[in-house]
């Protein structure tokens, strides 16, 4: 997906690294406002999971490390849960400022709860929603449990948090007790969508029962079946990556940030973009979809390869070129079913074949046409079949007119 990495300011001064993702035609449709999990940070797989599948419907997501975190400036022994709060309505302003206010806020964990938090100081939030979020902040305190007591005594103490140390100060648990959700959530007035796994050990499934009754219509509650509090299964994230897109879509006006291509423009161009691995996010004609290469060759198997998508160029149009032959004629054709596959043979092995050395490339089309037709017309539809477009396209010679072009990610 294309990125662009930003700096901001939060409220005392320190710079905040963050990340913008955009989908393929840089145009989205609206942009969601990522908190990440407590001490976790943007780079996490999973946050990166979700925005993925943000983007490839149309949505840019704005994800930030809090202050003192990841790439950010700052201590975070002097951070707390309101500080994060205020992070968010700082990364809220630079998008208005910058690109155009969020509508979508999402949270993971604590950000969940800082989300619920922030809505009522970003006007421009219509829709939010929480991953495996606590109801009440201080829930945070039992991952502290074993400090506690030292922190209480001596004002703070160094933590150990998924293999990192933290110094954790008092002013942060005096913090953490004094945010009351209740009222918040009940008072939030935006559409709210709750994500939580009834398997999670870190934040329990309780959690979404209490912030989904202080809530009020509309709200709805998605259980994520065995997965783990961090979504450490990619399957998991790109589900709920999915699901936000989806649902936000009804709550979540379009937006013109920027002049859209006709459908004119959009139907003669196609973009992809390839990041780590071969995954690849394809745009065509203003429909998202993605690439990939199978697991035995060293890919995700999350999307057909390049030559299915060669092969389905080709039976869809054979299929939709027998439809207007046969609709021009007023045929009785019902259905066409093209059965394709791709290969490599020896030339001399190739009696059709012009070439006589090396390996030619060959693809053998299968076409069922299914109604109430004559053997004449089956076989003058087989003869349409040779003459549609994509067809001819691979019969002609082909000239691919290569350039480079400035890179548009920006550091």
């Amino acid at each position: 997906m294309l990125f662009e990495k930003i700096t901001f300011q939060n409220e005392h001064g320190d710079r905040l690294a963050a990340r913008l993702d955009q989908p393929a035609d840089e145009h989205p449709s609206a942009y969601v406002l990522f908190a990440h999990c407590f001490t976790c940070s943007k780079n996490l797989k999973a946050v990166g999971t979700i925005s993925r599948a943000l983007t490839q419907q149309g949505l840019a997501v704005l994800r930030f490390d809090f202050t003192g975190l990841g790439e950010s400036e700052g201590d975070f022994a002097e951070t707390n849960f309101s500080s994060n709060v205020d992070d968010l309505v700082c990364a809220a302003d630079l998008l208005a400022e910058r690109f155009d206010a969020p509508r979508v806020l999402l949270g993971h964990s604590l950000g969940g709860a800082a989300v619920l938090q922030a809505a009522r100081r970003i006007d421009s939030a219509q829709a939010v929603a929480t991953i495996g979020a606590p109801y009440d902040p201080e829930h945070v305190t039992h991952l502290l449990r074993d400090s506690v007591d030292e922190i209480e005594r001596t004002g703070q103490a160094t933590v150990t948090l998924a293999g990192r140390s933290f110094t954790i100060k008092k002013q942060f648990l005096d913090d953490l007790e004094g945010t009351k959700m209740e009222k918040t959530i009940g008072s939030l007035d935006r559409a709210l969508m709750i994500f939580h796994s009834p398997f999670d050990q870190t934040v329990g499934i309780d959690n979404a029962a209490r912030i989904f009754e202080a809530a009020k219509h509309p709200k709805s509650f998605v259980s994520l079946d065995r997965a783990d509090h961090l979504l450490t299964d990619e399957a998991d994230s790109r589900y709920v990556g999915n699901v936000v897109g989806a649902w936000a879509r009804k709550y979540v006006g379009p937006t013109d940030p920027a002049p859209r291509e006709t459908d004119e423009q959009a139907a003669d161009r196609v973009i992809t973009r390839t990041g780590d691995g071969f995954r690849t996010e394809v745009l065509g004609g203003g429909h998202a979809f993605v690439a990939d290469e199978p697991k035995s060759m060293g890919g995700t198997d999350t999307g057909p390869t390049p030559y299915d998508l060669l092969l389905a160029g080709l039976g869809s149009c054979t299929g939709m070129t027998l439809r207007m032959y046969a609709d021009r004629k007023d045929w009785p054709l019902e259905e066409t079913v093209v059965r394709l596959s791709h290969g490599k043979v020896h030339a001399a092995d190739c009696d059709d074949c012009e070439s006589t050395d090396g390996k030619v490339d060959r693809i053998e089309r299968e076409v069922e046409v299914r109604g109430d037709l004559t053997d004449e017309q089956r076989e003058r539809l087989l003869e349409i079949a040779n003459k549609c477009p994509v067809h001819r396209t691979l019969h002609n010679e082909i000239v691919v007119a290569s350039s480079l072009r400035d890179a548009v990610v920006k550091a």
